[in-house]
Parts: structure tokens; sequence; C-alpha cells
């Protein structure tokens, strides 16, 4: 059984604008300088407490900023400017997966439960993830924590085990747990971060992800501890 990975945010869906204008409404709502649209894409994939904390530093109101962000965030999505589409192929992939024998396909993001369960229902995901990792159920990445709890849900060994992601907690947490890391260069961060983390390769596209995939699957399995 081979276990394949997602990040959400930057990997599946193109969500940097909501992110962007929640993140500036935040700082502006607590009276403080918002961070650039560079930096505060660079911190997508932490759970939001530690975002809010490198980007406004621990003296900030973290907790008030992170109630203001969900609240901003709920209001931006019934903008259409504010919608998160999938990124172009990422849909095609997850349903080609999803029809492999003796695939298993799981989710580890720093999005709430919440979050990961509206997503699922505007792309008729239910029941496609047969694991998913959220801040709600680990420690932030890059703590492999998810990843771990993942293969303990699944069974899946670390050999068998593949994450994919745009960001360089993404490529650390994969190290960490041991696991085959695969970057992609559409999210938002340099591909020059994801290598630096350790991304075992990193494509541009979902037609190249795809390769990579077959080659993965098509490797031996090992059997769990």
């Amino acid at each position: 059984m081979k276990l394949i990975l997602f990040d959400v945010d930057g990997t599946l869906i193109d969500s940097q604008n909501i992110i962007v204008s929640a993140l500036q409404r935040t700082f502006d709502a607590h009276g403080l300088e918002p961070p650039s649209r560079e930096r505060g894409l660079s911190i997508v994939g932490l759970s939001l407490a530690e975002a809010f904390t490198a980007l406004a530093g621990e003296k900030a109101p973290i907790a008030s900023m992170v109630t203001t962000y969900k609240e901003v965030s709920t209001i931006l999505r019934r903008d259409p400017a504010h919608a998160e589409p999938l990124f172009p192929g990422a849909g095609e992939c997850i349903e080609t997966l999803r029809r492999r024998e003796g695939v298993l396909l799981g989710i580890a993001t720093g999005n709430s439960r919440r979050g990961v369960a509206r997503h699922l229902d505007s792309f008729g995901w239910h029941g496609v993830f047969s694991s998913i990792q959220t801040a709600d159920d680990a420690p932030s990445k890059p703590h492999p924590a998810m990843i771990l709890q993942a293969m303990r849900e699944t069974g899946a060994a670390p050999h068998n085990t593949v994450m994919i992601g745009d960001s360089s907690y993404d490529m650390a947490m994969a190290r960490s747990a041991g696991v085959m890391s695969v970057g992609v260069s559409w999210g938002f961060q340099p591909v020059t971060a994801l290598a630096e983390a350790g991304a075992g390769t990193v494509v541009n596209t979902y037609a190249e992800l795809g390769t990579v995939l077959d080659e993965f699957l098509a490797r031996p399995s090992q059997m769990s501890a």
C-alpha cells in the first residue's frame, strides 16, 4: 500500500488572494504594519498561532489576531474576488490517483479541520482522503507528527509514503518523518527554499507530478514495522 499526502494551500488550492487580504485586515485591525505579500505568503503552512508569531513577534496579541483572521476570512469568502480555486491539473490528478489500486490519499495541512471540510464540500472530495491531518490534530509543521499520524492510521511504511507540498515546512516535515518529498513550484515559496529544506525533487506542473508519482508507485512496497 502506498500513501500520497498532499498539502492544501499553495499545493492543491490557490488561496493566496484571501490569505493576503485577511492578513492585511488583521494587522490593520490591531494597529500593526501588515507584512509584504511575499512575507505573508512565506508563512503559509504553519498553524495560525505560529504564523502570526513569526510575522508579528511573540509580544503581539497572537490569540486575538488568530480570532480576527478567522472572522475576516469568513467575510472575504463571500466575495468572488477571493475565490479559492484548484490549481490547474489538481482535480484531474486527485481523480486519477483515487482510482489507482493500492493507493491511499491523505492531507497534511496547517489549515483547520473546519477549513479542510469546506474544501472537501467545494470539490466533492468527501471520502477521497483516507487520512486528514490538520492544525487541530497535531503540532505545526515542520514537526513530523502529521505524517507520522497519517502513516499510523493507514498502516503505510515510510518507504511507501510521499509528501507533496509547496513550502519548506512541508519538505522539512517529510525529511523528519523519513519519507519521500516532492516540492511544487507553483505555490507560495521559491524553489530555492524547497531545495534547501530537503526536497527530493521539485515539479513545475501537475503533469510532471504525475510522472514522478508513477515512478514512486512502481517501486516495490515494503511492509510497515
